[in-house]
């Protein structure tokens, strides 16, 4: 479905039995809502609604041209919306990637909007921010992100030769078939470039700026993630003063949603559940 929120118009799949609980979830890069897939149908059998959101960027209709309209609280704001226009007071949020950056600014700074949170893969900004400060590895892992920052030169790379290294980025995803469902949209005009937007807007202070989250919370972290270490995945739990679990998985990569579907929808509904 489509759903008109602060002037945008933003694609989002919807599944799972009407007037059940309602649950946002909230995509990375350099995907789209569609990477839930493999983990709504045990969430839907639950009872819950979903709503997987192609946010800023990633929808068409919703893909401003400003390096400045990516900024987090742009971000968060569009979450926002999308809920009042759904009609939704409150929902379980869940987010992989950027996503979970959007939901645990969301569940800090509109925390009455969020009732439970689990992050998928990167940990709370104060997390990353100690990580960043005291493990020369995490320094490494988050190295990437100065290609990314960079305007023409990583588009430059990302899409050579049939965007071959944004294939393999995404090889662990899946099979060829899958990563080319992610890979493709990335390939038109104007596509890469906004969901690169995110890294060209990120600043300090916006992190800086995430305070402590107070909902129940879990965060779901996987021990071949390249991008995030132990060290910041393990600081996630003094950045949450509400009830706290964390969950990780063994031998699984960053593409958790893909890689991990039923294990990811476990720890969902364990939080879900963990409100009753």
């Amino acid at each position: 479905m489509r759903v008109e929120a602060r002037g945008l118009t933003f694609e989002v799949r919807t599944g799972g039995p009407e007037g059940g609980d309602p649950v946002l979830l909230l995509h990375g890069f350099p995907q789209h809502g569609g990477e839930w897939d493999e983990v709504v149908p045990a969430l839907h059998a639950a009872g819950l609604r979903t709503y997987a959101l192609d946010q800023r960027g990633y929808s068409p209709g919703a893909r401003p041209a400003a390096v400045e309209d990516y900024r987090m609280a742009e971000c968060v704001a569009d979450a926002v919306a999308v809920l009042d226009a759904l009609g939704v007071d409150a929902a379980h949020v869940v987010g992989h990637d950027w996503g979970s950056l959007v939901a645990w600014h969301l569940a800090a700074r509109h925390r009455e909007r969020v009732r439970t949170l689990t992050a998928v893969s990167v940990p709370h900004p104060g997390a990353m921010a100690h990580a960043l400060s005291t493990d020369p590895q995490q320094k490494a892992r988050s190295s990437y992100i100065l290609l990314f920052r960079k305007p023409g030169k990583a588009e430059k790379v990302l899409l050579a030769l049939n965007a071959a290294a944004l294939r393999r980025m995404l090889g662990g995803v899946g099979d060829a078939e899958r990563v080319a469902r992610y890979a493709e949209p990335m390939r038109e005009p104007g596509a890469l470039t906004a969901a690169l937007n995110w890294y060209r807007a990120m600043s300090r202070t916006d992190l800086a700026a995430t305070g402590p989250v107070d909902v129940p919370t879990t965060y779901v972290w996987s021990d071949k993630d390249v991008a995030i270490g132990r060290t910041a995945a393990e600081a996630c739990a003094a950045q949450v003063t509400g009830d706290y679990r964390f969950v990780e998985l063994s031998g699984v990569t960053h593409w958790i949603p893909d890689e991990a579907p039923a294990p990811l929808a476990e720890a969902i509904l364990d939080r879900v559940r963990g409100l009753a």
